[in-house]
């Protein structure tokens, strides 16, 4: 089962969001049932398609359906307020047999869109740029900026940098990486990543998915100085780590503080995605009009 919040991911069909999570140890992935009952039924919302699976599930459960005996349970982001919920997820196998079990014109397609998902998984993980032209993709059909990408995906790389260095240099993943990265952040905008998100009104959500085009620059600005001097001094474990954290982080705060004498406006900004990007009403004729050039 997946361990790592790294490994979810929303993935979109026709548009509509499905939350998954990628199982390193077992190579496949996991997809959230209720979305999956969503998309199918063409529920109103996501409370009917809830209460659809779970008298689904009841009916199955009655049955000896073993995809659903088996059925294993994560914690993801709600799409109601944000917050992490147990929810039922299954694998691909385990879907298709869930999905008998539902009258839907779009079961097929459906099906051929987990096989795609799994292949591309598998494409990336022997291609790498394929991972980033995924997700400029994805960035793209929820409505961000080609300019915004472009800076997202550079930032994507940079802390890929740091990661690989601090493991170098003995730094141990988890608590050690969040401890680093909170004082390069607190170092770069005066704010911890707890406070930071906190201050742009977030909760389980992405930080740096709601970091402006310039919020963005300047941590990757602080991210790679790290990496640099890092190399350049070759500290040892933990503790050495956190005072290059601090160098790189200061760098960033220069550059951010001359930035901001010039222009008289803040860098580090209340602002998230939801008050810079189109509704989804908007974001599905976008979607429908870039169809319709393409043809």
């Amino acid at each position: 089962m997946p361990n790592d919040n790294n490994n979810f991911k929303i993935q979109l069909f026709e548009g509509q969001k499905v939350r998954t999570a990628w199982s390193e140890e077992e190579q496949q992935w996991y997809f959230s049932i209720i979305d999956i009952c969503w998309i199918l039924t063409e529920s109103k919302d996501y409370d009917t398609a809830r209460k659809y699976w779970n008298k689904l599930k009841q009916r199955l459960v009655e049955e000896g359906n073993e995809s659903v005996t088996n059925c294993h349970q994560l914690k993801l982001v709600s799409p109601k307020d944000g917050k992490r919920y147990f929810t039922d997820v299954a694998t691909q196998q385990e879907l298709f047999r869930i999905i008998q079990s539902i009258p839907s014109k779009k079961a097929e397609p459906f099906k051929q869109w987990m096989a795609q998902v799994a292949s591309d998984r598998l494409d990336q993980m022997q291609d790498p740029e394929l991972n980033f032209n995924q997700a400029f993709a994805d960035y793209r059909r929820l409505g961000y900026s080609e300019r915004w990408i472009n800076q997202r995906l550079q930032t994507i790389r940079a802390r890929k940098e740091l990661t690989d260095e601090w493991q170098r240099t003995g730094v141990k993943e988890g608590q050690q990486y969040a401890t680093l990265t909170d004082i390069i952040t607190r170092e770069w905008s005066g704010m911890t990543t707890s406070t930071y998100k906190r201050h742009k009104g977030l909760h389980k959500e992405s930080l740096r998915d709601n970091m402006t085009t310039m919020e963005l620059a300047l941590n990757m600005v602080a991210e790679a100085a790290t990496v640099e001097i890092s190399q350049a001094e070759n500290p040892n474990g933990f503790r050495e780590s956190a005072k290059v954290a601090h160098k790189g982080g200061k760098i960033a705060a220069d550059t951010r503080k001359r930035i901001e004498a010039q222009t008289g406006k803040s860098i580090v900004s209340s602002l998230k995605a939801s008050d810079r990007l189109p509704p989804a009403d908007r974001l599905q004729r976008l979607e429908e009009d870039d169809e319709d050039n393409d043809e």
